[in-house]
């Protein structure tokens, strides 16, 4: 298993954006997900989006949250989805989504969902016409819930990446966690030819592995990154680097280094554990900048 270093990402670089970009060439995301009880899941992925270089960004959540979310990111659009009474989104968005993905490059779905019925009914209708010009993000509820949609994920041609730790890898999979915290290659590398996808296996040590690719390993940004809202940020990266036009694999790769360097910055500069995920965002352009 190679290791992910900044020498692999300088031989993998990620697109170039010259003085003729525009916000629609840099891309355009949909970013689906939260609810009343995690409203601020999908300002952290939205922001990591934008801040990742995507040119525009439509974030679809639950009604009672969608005005608050479009003013603490007020460079995204919005988008009201039906909940049920717990304040979740519910089936019924499905539609919604699937006109909004017409106008999207890149779909990014799951971040602050948490009805895993909903989740599986939401990959199953939005996937379900797989476009060559669509690049997605499945992450949390949107993982866990995908163990029995091998044909529909294959359909997408290696065009979708999923997010796991190893919690939602059991989910996914069928393994227990313990079984794949003792082989996280081995465990994403099977998922990846299951699937026909990119899985990201989030943990101390992140293993990014795809069909047919030598697996990468990524040797951790330090126990800060353990902490509520880290994975809607690498979620978001990733998303933001596929609609500037980044091959799905080289920005699973690229989004999971940006994630750990921020990680690393924001503990030497604010101490290793206590720092939040939205500390993490600021430092994202800076880091794929220097590279």
């Amino acid at each position: 298993m190679n290791r992910l270093t900044r020498d692999w990402l300088r031989h993998h670089p990620l697109p170039i954006h010259d003085g003729e970009t525009t916000k629609n060439s840099r891309g355009r995301v949909l970013l689906a997900g939260g609810s009343a009880t995690v409203p601020g899941a999908l300002r952290l992925t939205g922001e990591a989006v934008l801040r990742a270089g995507a040119g525009k960004l439509r974030m679809a959540t639950v009604a009672s949250v969608a005005v608050a979310l479009g003013v603490f990111v007020p460079e995204a659009a919005t988008v009201a989805l039906p909940a049920d009474d717990a304040g979740e989104i519910t089936a019924e968005a499905a539609p919604l989504l699937i006109a909004g993905l017409e106008r999207c490059d890149t779909y990014v779905l799951g971040p602050g969902m948490g009805d895993p019925d909903v989740a599986l009914a939401l990959v199953r209708a939005t996937l379900a016409k797989p476009r060559l010009e669509l690049s997605v993000v499945l992450d949390a509820a949107a993982v866990a819930c995908a163990g029995d949609l091998e044909t529909l994920l294959h359909g997408h041609e290696q065009r979708i990446v999923l997010t796991p730790h190893h919690g939602e890898m059991a989910g996914l999979t069928g393994h227990d966690a313990e079984t794949i915290g003792a082989d996280p290659e081995r465990a994403a590398c099977d998922a990846a030819r299951r699937f026909g996808a990119i899985i990201v296996l989030k943990a101390g040590d992140t293993v990014i592995a795809a069909p047919g690719v030598d697996p990468l390993l990524y040797e951790g940004g330090g126990v800060g990154l353990a902490t509520g809202g880290s994975g809607d940020v690498l979620a978001g990266i990733i998303g933001g680097l596929m609609s500037r036009g980044a091959d799905p694999f080289v920005a699973a790769a690229w989004g999971v280094w940006l994630h750990g360097e921020a990680g690393r910055a924001a503990g030497r500069r604010l101490g290793p554990i206590g720092y939040l995920a939205r500390d993490l965002l600021e430092a994202i352009p800076g880091l794929m900048a220097e590279v």
